[in-house]
């Protein structure tokens, strides 16, 4: 059984793997053969592949400051639809990054080829054992290389942007479309998985210090960042090259380099080329990796994948597994059809976030509070969800079936392995009950435990001596009316043997406290609130009663507290405090809704757990 991994990544570390995982191929190799197909319009095609992704983006924010764990969209389809969409999610976005990232080796390999005349593959298997060793050493050591190697990256991209703008001929943009209209969004399509890597950055959320901030905004930031660039490459691209060049070369950032600033510029695009391919492998592999430790977590796959190395803190087994399918593709595969079912496959992850999203936010699950919530809810992520459809559209029938095919297997193994091993439950669950509204036991409470631990582990969340009393306090869930006084002796009854004092003296405690002073704070609500003089007399009740407790003077209560604390020191300081606490959460407009409306105990704890408060020194 492995352990959590550690909290390094900051915000420039967020930036730069999913900057770094969308630079390479989309951008060096992609815009020729897309040109060929658009014309100069290309750049609105580009434009609008990256438009559509902010959907997907900000609704992986979103699930990700929630769920900040190992695996990302596969940790988010597990705890959306159960184990078999988790299942058949988690392989395909293991196997489409990681091919992706082999396509990336093979590309930085046909670069040094020309230098070293080693065969391409040869490079290839160098590179991918060289960066399997760097993330097996560290994160933040993979991290920190990324940095440099975006940084440079960009660099010599914006040089050459600089350098080019002086020498644009406007006749390269006349006409503006290649053919049809619809050829634009055809070609977004084909370009749209430029922007395949943004979203894997999801699958380092549990690396990644406060990751309610900085995983949205190095999202948000990243996928701006890299379309601006991208529009400004390709123009300075087009306006520089002849277009019946640029249409056939399959180097088209090199060969405009060329043009520009003769063989020296060529060279230096093609270090940045070569810096892009790099970035992507090593971005790859840090982030692949990740999936099948997220799975094996969830009994999908086999325990050992979750061990952690206690040297360097990482998922030594997972990264040692995607190396070696990396090197077994780079070895065995040709690619040019299997990235495209990647590419499927990636499109289907993206369509899977916005509909897993919904699920979330309809599901009404207390324990889901992200940090960042994805605005314009839920019509962004019904355009999310209809561009992933028109995308699969355009991919074909062959590529699809054959997506189909490796889904298949992923079932295959689902019913031959994880079924028997996995009992994660889901916000679909949640959201069954909501619209049945009938069992109030459908829903488990292990999703509700897990996203309520998840919370516990973020960085801002700070756990104290309340946390510690509702956690260990009992609920009393009441359906029938009820009088104060049998009410009071239930809550004796409860109590008794936890602080050894006989029922009976807790009832007369209880009964007396409530003739001297009420304890009804406003309509509908009581804090019964006690001292005793008893050692650990730190106790909680937390109280539903859906048809009433008459109080005197006919006073309905639905929701009470009862507090028990202790004489001296600090027992009375404690109490009181207790008192302070639960006023403040009990003063919320929405509170009373919410608590009515809990579809068991355990949500009525968490209501009252994960309530926002002022801190008073506890």
């Amino acid at each position: 059984m492995g352990k959590d991994v550690a909290r390094k990544l900051t915000f420039i570390h967020v930036f730069c793997v999913a900057t770094g995982a969308m630079i390479s191929s989309g951008l060096f190799i992609l815009p020729g053969l897309a040109f060929s197909k658009a014309g100069p319009a290309v750049i609105l095609s580009y434009a609008i592949a990256a438009i559509l992704c902010i959907p997907t983006a900000l609704s992986n924010a979103e699930l990700a400051t929630a769920m900040p764990k190992a695996g990302g969209d596969y940790f988010f389809a597990m705890r959306g639809f159960g184990p078999l969409m988790g299942t058949l999610s988690g392989i395909s976005s293991w196997f489409s990054l990681s091919l992706k990232s082999a396509f990336a080796l093979l590309g930085m390999g046909a670069y040094l080829s020309i230098f070293t005349h080693l065969p391409l593959v040869v490079i290839a298997c160098m590179c991918c054992v060289l960066f399997i060793i760097i993330n097996l050493l560290g994160v933040k050591e993979a991290a920190i290389v990324q940095v440099v190697l975006v940084f440079g990256l960009i660099a010599i991209l914006l040089s050459y942007v600089v350098l080019g703008f002086g020498e644009i001929q406007a006749d390269n943009f006349s006409p503006l479309i290649k053919g049809e209209y619809n050829s634009v969004l055809t070609t977004a399509s084909l370009v749209f998985i430029s922007y395949g890597g943004l979203m894997k950055i999801t699958a380092l959320a549990e690396e990644i210090k406060t990751p309610g901030r900085n995983i949205p905004l190095g999202l948000i930031v990243s996928l701006v960042f890299v379309g601006v660039l991208y529009a400004l490459v390709i123009y300075v691209t087009i306006g520089v090259m002849n277009p019946a060049g640029l249409e056939t070369t399959l180097t088209p950032i090199s060969d405009g380099a060329s043009v520009v600033g003769g063989s020296a510029l060529e060279i230096v695009v093609s270090v940045a080329a070569f810096l892009a391919f790099i970035s992507t492998a090593n971005a790859g592999i840090m982030t692949a990796s990740r999936y099948p430790l997220g799975m094996s977590r969830d009994k999908l796959l086999p325990d050992v994948l979750q061990k952690i190395s206690r040297r360097f803190g990482t998922p030594y087994i997972a990264i040692l597994l995607t190396g070696l399918f990396m090197l077994a593709v780079i070895l065995l595969l040709k690619l040019e059809l299997l990235v495209k079912v990647a590419s499927t496959m990636l499109i289907l992850i993206f369509t899977m976030s916005n509909l897993i999203l919904i699920l979330f936010r309809e599901s009404d699950i207390l324990s889901y509070k992200p940090k960042f919530r994805a605005p314009l809810y839920p019509y962004l992520q019904v355009i999310g969800i209809l561009a992933g459809v028109f995308l699969l559209i355009e991919m074909g029938t062959f590529t699809i079936f054959l997506t189909f095919i490796f889904l298949s297997l992923g079932f295959i193994w689902y019913k031959s392995y994880a079924q028997k091993k996995a009992s994660q439950h889901s916000a679909l669950v949640y959201v069954l009950e909501k619209l049945v509204a009938k069992d109030k036991d459908l829903a488990a409470d292990s999703l509700l435990t897990e996203l309520n631990d998840i919370i516990i582990q973020q960085d801002d969340f700070v756990r104290d001596k309340f946390h510690r009393l509702v956690e260990e306090g009992k609920i009393l869930d009441i359906e029938e009316p009820c009088a104060m006084e049998v009410f009071f002796e239930r809550i004796a009854d409860m109590l008794s043997s936890d602080l050894d004092i006989d029922s009976k003296d807790l009832y007369e405690k209880f009964y007396a406290r409530e003739m001297d002073v009420s304890t009804v704070v406003r309509e509908g609500l009581a804090i019964p609130h006690i001292i005793v003089d008893a050692e650990n007399a730190h106790k909680l009740v937390l109280v539903r009663a859906r048809a009433g407790i008459i109080f005197p003077e006919n006073r309905v209560v639905h929701i009470a507290f009862v507090i028990v604390g202790s004489t001296g020191e600090p027992g009375r300081s404690l109490h009181l405090k207790d008192l302070v606490a639960i006023a403040q959460i009990a003063n919320n407009p929405e509170f009373d809704k919410k608590w009515m409306g809990a579809k068991n105990s355990e949500e009525l704890r968490t209501l009252l757990y994960l309530a926002e408060r002022r801190r008073n020194g506890q």
